[in-house]
């Protein structure tokens, strides 16, 4: 059932499905909810599955020139608020990890655990700074559709590009539907996001941490180095898989992500 609340003056808009316990998922940058249906529905014959649609993305609004992370984490806790919810399951891709990270640090007591998904809690490096400058220079020249044509297909690793090329075509339409103010806010939050080791350190939450080991974004060195901080957390590393396994390699993600959230 697709859904509205409004959060900071704008409509956040979610896609509600299923009963049990509940997982949400929080989609990545250039990406809507949408991205997650078929994903999301291994989990319906067990579990309740939320998939929001970030403010800045989607049928959500945005704000301003910026979307922090807290924020962020704010309308996730507005739309579980209003299904009246006291713990969730929350499972975050890419930009919706860091997202994760700040519900984790902000509302822990609202949460039964947590997965990052291709994500990572470390700020963004310098390189990274100057990348989404310039990616927020192109969209502000009408010119997001190159930003998209490259971020997509390089989301999904070399091996799986002419078996998935259906569904980076779908990503890449996806895409196009995000509006270039809500594009530009969510790269400047993303930009300003601060490092968050201390909240993946945290034991007293469940963690799963997922990664992929051809990830064109995260590289296997990095994702080694999140096992590190963490050594309380469940590990599932996807071979065959870059930034997207949830489309990748979704089999071995569903069970992970089933065993952790039925468990707690």
């Amino acid at each position: 059932m697709r859904k509205r609340v409004t959060f900071n003056g704008v409509d956040v808009a979610y896609e509600d499905r299923g009963a049990g316990p509940c997982i949400v998922l929080l989609h990545g940058y250039l990406e809507t909810g949408r991205i997650w249906d078929g994903f999301a529905e291994r989990f319906l014959n067990e579990f309740r599955v939320i998939t929001p649609d970030l403010p800045g993305h989607g049928a959500s609004g945005t704000w301003g020139e910026v979307h922090r992370m807290e924020e962020l984490a704010g309308s996730v806790l507005a739309v579980l608020q209003r299904e009246q919810l006291e713990k969730v399951f929350l499972v975050g891709h890419s930009l919706g990890g860091y997202i994760t990270l700040a519900y984790a640090e902000l509302y822990p007591e609202r949460l039964s655990g947590y997965c990052l998904f291709h994500s990572t809690c470390f700020a963004d490096t310098e390189e990274k700074k100057v990348n989404r400058d310039r990616e927020i220079h192109l969209v502000r020249c009408n010119k997001k559709h190159q930003i998209i044509q490259v971020n997509m297909p390089k989301g999904f690793a070399e091996v799986n590009l002419g078996s998935l090329a259906p569904q980076i075509e779908r990503a890449k339409q996806l895409a196009l539907e995000n509006s270039d103010e809500g594009i530009v806010a969510l790269l400047n939050g993303m930009k300003q996001r601060p490092d968050r080791t201390a909240v993946l350190k945290n034991t007293r939450l469940p963690l799963l941490l997922i990664g992929g080991m051809l990830d064109n974004y995260i590289p296997a060195e990095e994702f080694e180095s999140l096992v590190n901080l963490a050594p309380h957390a469940s590990v599932l590393r996807l071979e065959r898989s870059g930034h997207m396994g949830f489309i990748e390699e979704p089999e071995p993600a569903e069970q992970a992500i089933r065993k952790m959230a039925g468990s707690l």
